[in-house]
């Protein structure tokens, strides 16, 4: 048990607040939603910390409790009728613009690659390939077994390497050989 003080939750988790931030915009693909996220994670922390053994992995409970919150927000988005898009989005969506042809791929179309993975493998990844979390953290963040973790990675990435492979075949860019080395 931790004894609850302002100074000791700060020092033990604002150091985390600008990834979590990041996690949430990728999870919610939305600023403020990402921005109300993160607050309901330090507020739900903030009320645990009594529970919170000071020493262990608070990057990962702070996970744990973002991707609890998500999952609850997740719950609610999907049981609301019907979601407004924006004008701004259907303006960008319905303009004719045609960009130059980059010779790698962006950062944008990776991050749209990812946004296009459903949020059960896009959280594997997130918290694998871009958090850095080993298997087993990952499991216990998201309370699934390590196998199901390795199993939606994989899919994922499988998915991710489709997704860009058809934005390289848009611009024109051939698959890569890769010579075969004896």
């Amino acid at each position: 048990m931790t004894q609850t003080t302002p100074e000791i939750f700060e020092a033990e988790t604002m150091a985390h607040i600008n990834d979590l931030y990041r996690t949430a915009v990728r999870l919610t693909r939305n600023s403020t939603e990402a921005d109300d996220l993160v607050q309901e994670t330090y507020m739900q922390a903030w009320k645990s910390f009594d529970k919170y053994e000071l020493g262990t992995n608070c990057r990962a409970w702070l996970y744990k409790i973002l991707f609890n919150k998500f999952d609850h927000y997740r719950r609610k988005k999907y049981t609301q009728a019907k979601y407004i898009q924006e004008a701004d989005d259907l303006v960008f969506a319905n303009s004719t613009f045609t960009a130059p042809i980059p010779e790698h791929l962006t950062d944008t179309e990776i991050i749209a690659a990812l946004n296009k993975l459903p949020d059960h493998y896009r959280s594997v990844v997130l918290l694998a390939d871009v958090h850095e979390f080993d298997y087993k953290e990952v499991a216990k963040i998201l309370e699934i077994p390590i196998g199901t973790v390795m199993s939606r990675l994989s899919r994922a990435r499988g998915q991710l390497k489709k997704s860009l492979a058809r934005n390289a075949a848009e611009y024109g860019i051939k698959k890569a050989m890769i010579p075969a080395f004896a």
